[in-house]
């Protein structure tokens, strides 16, 4: 055991050998030596050990636990279940075992047979836990049954009946049988009943979250429309903390609910359950202005109640009828907001909501009078006055971003935004004095003047002004230099490397950015996207490993948490556990990351290292399955993880997400589409019945056809729908979500191109079934398919002549889209060739045939049929264009070789010494990325030539 837990997994094996040769008969050696083998990656032989333990069904500690740590590296959880079935049957009274058994069914999620493992427990041992348990196996069950009404009148009274039982014996002991029985009582909507629980004696046993209580009578007071009792309490709860902002929410929800209903206080009794009921505007006037006096004698600033006057002002000028309630100008409390708390950097976000309230002629004001009482000072008449330390930096940042959210500088021309950029990143750089003592992993205090300025320069950029965004790359550098840190820096830089086309530096950053778990389904597309898409293989087969080596564990993680949730009575986690898992399997990113990446393995090794066939079935692919929850699909992608200060009319929308969300699921739909053809095609290559067999039906390859030809017409419906999507032409803000690859895909000729290449198949087939007689009519279409498949190839070949990286005037311009289509033909050509060498297979054994025919004739001419010369002549056009393809990619390997990009003599003599590096390294950066692009995917061609060689029939 030893040997296995410092991973010398050989070794564990000749011990336990050694120990087998003296006692054959010792399970727990066995066991051992099997873990040993499964970790040497002997797999088969480590299970058939493992099964001669198991049917002895032992019933020893350690040959249990050794099992168990074995089925689990074999991802095989179902069987620790069937072990200890087998322990307890023979062990009935074992508390241990019987517990080893509930967590066991808990990982596989049986439900049912946990409520009764529970039960059986509970009989042997009458502890208060395991009788819960089998409770919230119930719960489980409602919650996992397809039919909602079975959960309401079967599983979930059943669990109630079971807890009001242990309430009527007295027998509830801790807090968590408290929460479960709420929960019970929540989900059956019985409300006033679990008001009830939480206000009568059980309730005092929640104390270990803070405001337990109030908070779930709060949630069913809500839930019961009981808006006297949500005042009331909410009332109590801010007189004890008048910073909690979710209660001046529900405050001023219930003050105007009650309004509204004319609700007035009964005459003799008291207002309500919670004591004292506010329900008139004046009362909540009256409220908020003592909340302020009274935040003026507290030890530390409090914003709550400063915020809430704005939230008052909001609602009421919303009803229409603010001026009468003399609450004072929006436009001076924010003055004055700002006066007491612009050096937090929350002053910021806390304004961002209300400038709404805003006249818009009053903006320019607004921000000069802030400006007037920031301390600044400038050393002479001439230079920029700058802030003496980190308060007034943070001030001045404040008014800077509030500029930007304004509007302010979206308005300026050309000439004013440069001005401002060199302000910025002046104040930016004089800032750095202040952060000189901060550790590598803190971040600057002056780091967003240069994030506002490279959004400055991203505005100019997108009206035109080629020069711009390598000034952006150029000043991100620079801060990443100064800030090593900042995320924001690096996920900006990557957005617009990959703009640019560029993935090279990518893989560096997104490294350095260290995500973690959930990250990888948040914010993975910002590398999957562009990988592949951008050359960059290795890369892009790294990237998908990433994601999906989270999403697998995923699932064995989860299950762990929910034991542990058992284990601890942490019971209303455990629903929420399992919604986790439901939705990251349901994560477009998961499905995206899955796809792409068997195309990708397709495309790298197919027909290359291994045969298209091995390929196909070690990733068990079949035409026929569909793996992606199509009706449940999450995005759960991070869209807002870029920081930015835009307007709202310029911000990402609800409306962008929605569009996002379908044009992914749209490209998705054609992606997998193709992936499920690709992997159609082995299945039809089958041996030649005679023509008037009855056996084509039967032996399954003519339902295979009908698949594909079934998946064809989904195709074409993929890409109509595809198509008038498009039509809308919608631009996502530049921060927004990338668009997919799909109008390219559909632009640069693919989509034609891989869509009849699949008709091809078709036609092939049905020469295959019909025979070379009277088959002139098919063997013409098959050959004018050719003809118009290599003019097809031709044109997407066009489209990827030009410069990569030409230099004008004196600026660099990068051409993506030239990148893009070279690797969108990479991939059509490959199709082509797997649909080539299924009419190989067709053809051969036709031409062995007719060689035979004429060797028993002996006749000197049998006419070929004509598909034997179309076939030749493609291919060899086929080798002809690859070979083009090859060359152009070594031209454009020497250019950009060649390229002297420091010689650029950059007009901008703006750019000051230290900048000039920076930009030579990420000027540096881009041609080396193409570089790489270019070489990856003429590698990726030769291959590919070289298979094509092999279609000679």
């Amino acid at each position: 055991a030893d040997y296995l837990d410092n991973g010398n997994n050989k070794m564990a094996i000749q011990q336990a050998d050694k120990l087998l040769k003296k006692h054959k008969d010792l399970h727990c050696a066995k066991v051992l030596k099997a873990i040993g083998l499964q970790r040497t990656g002997k797999q088969d032989e480590a299970y058939a050990l493992a099964q001669e333990v198991a049917a002895l069904e032992p019933t020893d500690d350690n040959s249990l636990q050794a099992l168990t740590i074995l089925y689990r590296e074999m991802h095989r959880p179902e069987l620790v279940t069937k072990l200890y079935e087998a322990a307890v049957k023979k062990v009935p009274n074992s508390e241990e075992y019987h517990s080893h058994l509930f967590m066991a069914y808990a990982r596989v999620g049986e439900y049912k047979k946990m409520q009764q493992a529970g039960m059986a427990l509970y009989k042997i041992v009458p502890k208060n836990p395991y009788y819960f348990w089998s409770v919230m196996s119930l719960i489980m069950q409602s919650i996992s049954a397809q039919d909602e009404n079975l959960s309401k009148t079967m599983f979930l009274p059943l669990a109630e009946r079971m807890v009001e039982k242990m309430v009527k014996e007295d027998k509830i002991e801790a807090e968590a049988e408290v929460e479960l029985y709420y929960m019970i009582l929540e989900r059956l909507e019985k409300y006033k009943e679990a008001l009830d629980v939480v206000r009568g004696k059980l309730g005092e046993k929640l104390t270990s979250e803070l405001q337990s209580r109030e908070n779930k009578c709060m949630a069913m007071y809500k839930k019961l429309c009981r808006w006297p009792e949500c005042n009331a309490l909410s009332r109590r709860l801010l007189l004890k903390n008048s910073d909690d902002w979710q209660f001046y929410i529900t405050y001023f929800d219930s003050v105007f609910q009650l309004i509204d209903e004319s609700w007035t206080p009964p005459p003799e009794e008291e207002h309500s359950l919670e004591g004292e009921v506010h329900y008139s505007i004046e009362q909540a006037v009256k409220f908020i202005e003592e909340r302020i006096t009274e935040e003026s004698k507290s030890s530390r600033p409090l914003r709550g109640p400063y915020l809430a006057k704005l939230e008052l002002i909001r609602r009421l000028r919303y009803r229409g009828c603010n001026d009468e309630y003399k609450l004072g100008d929006p436009e001076e409390l924010m003055f004055q907001y700002f006066k007491k708390f612009g050096d937090k950097p929350c002053c910021f976000t806390d304004l961002k909501v209300f400038v709404d309230l805003l006249p818009s002629s009053h903006y320019t004001k607004f921000i000069s009078q802030l400006l007037e009482v920031i301390p600044l000072s400038a050393r002479a008449e001439s230079e920029i006055a700058l802030p003496a330390d980190i308060k007034a930096l943070q001030q001045h940042l404040c008014v800077v971003q509030l500029s930007r959210l304004l509007g302010i500088y979206h308005a300026m021309d050309k000439k004013q935004k440069l001005t401002v950029v060199r302000d910025l990143m002046l104040r930016y750089r004089h800032g750095l004095e202040f952060g000189k003592s901060c550790l590598k992993t803190e971040l600057q205090f002056s780091d967003y003047y240069c994030l506002l300025a490279v959004h400055l320069l991203l505005d100019l950029w997108l009206e035109g002004e080629e020069m711009a965004v390598w000034q952006c790359l150029t000043l991100l550098e620079e801060g990443l230099s100064h800030s090593p840190s900042n995320a924001q820096f690096k996920l900006l830089l990557i957005r617009i490397y990959c703009r640019l086309g560029a993935f090279e530096p990518v893989t560096e950053l997104y490294s350095s950015l260290d995500a973690k778990h959930i990250q990888h389904d948040t914010i993975g597309y910002l590398l999957t996207r562009y990988a592949e898409s951008l050359g960059h293989y290795a890369a892009a087969s790294q990237s998908c490993n990433f994601a999906l080596r989270f999403f697998h564990s995923n699932q064995k993680d989860t299950s762990e948490y929910i034991i542990q949730a058992y284990k601890y009575g942490a019971f209303e986690k455990i629903p929420e556990f399992i919604a986790f898992r439901n939705r990251l399997n349901s994560s477009l990113h998961f499905a995206q990351v899955r796809t792409e990446r068997m195309l990708l393995d397709l495309l790298l090794e197919a027909n290359i290292s291994t045969s298209l066939e091995e390929s196909i079935k070690s990733m068990s692919l079949s035409p026929e399955e569909d793996d992606i929850p199509w009706k449940d699909l999450r995005d759960n992608r991070d869209l807002t993880v870029l920081f930015n200060w835009d307007p709202k009319d310029r911000d990402i929308s609800e409306e962008h997400r929605k569009l996002s969300l379908e044009e992914e699921t749209m490209w998705l739909r054609i992606r997998s589409l193709t992936l499920r053809l690709v992997s159609g095609l082995p299945t039809l290559s089958h041996t030649i019945q005679p023509k008037n067999s009855e056996k084509t039906a039967e032996n399954g390859v003519s339902s295979k056809i009908d698949t594909i030809r079934s998946l064809l017409q989904q195709l074409e419906a993929a890409v109509d729908s595809g198509k008038k999507f498009l039509e809308q032409k919608i631009q996502y803000p530049v921060l927004g979500p990338p668009p997919t690859r799909m109008a390219g895909f559909f632009s640069n000729g693919s989509c034609q191109c891989q869509t009849s290449l699949f008709y091809l198949v078709s036609d092939i087939y049905e020469l295959d079934t019909n025979g070379l007689e009277d088959s002139a009519e098919i063997q013409e279409r098959i050959g004018n398919s050719f003809k118009s498949i290599v003019e097809r190839l031709t044109d997407l070949f066009n489209k990827c002549k030009g410069d990569l990286i030409e230099v004008r005037d004196g600026t660099l311009k990068t051409h993506p889209n030239l990148l893009e289509n070279l690797v969108f033909f990479v991939e059509t050509i490959s199709i082509a060739l797997w649909v080539s060498s299924y009419c190989d297979s067709v053809l051969r054994p036709f031409k062995s045939n007719l060689q035979k025919k004429k060797k028993k004739k002996k006749e000197s001419s049998v006419a070929m049929p004509p598909v034997f010369t179309h076939f030749l002549d493609y291919v060899t056009e086929l080798q002809t264009l690859t070979s083009n393809v090859i060359d152009h990619i070594k031209g454009l390997e020497i250019i950009l070789t060649a390229l002297k990009l420091e010689e650029l003599s950059l007009k901008d003599t703006l750019l000051l010494q230290e900048e000039k590096k920076f930009t030579k390294t990420v000027q540096g950066k881009v041609q080396s990325s193409y570089h790489h692009s270019v070489q990856e995917i003429g590698e990726l061609l030769k291959k590919r030539l070289d298979t094509i060689k092999k279609l000679k029939i």
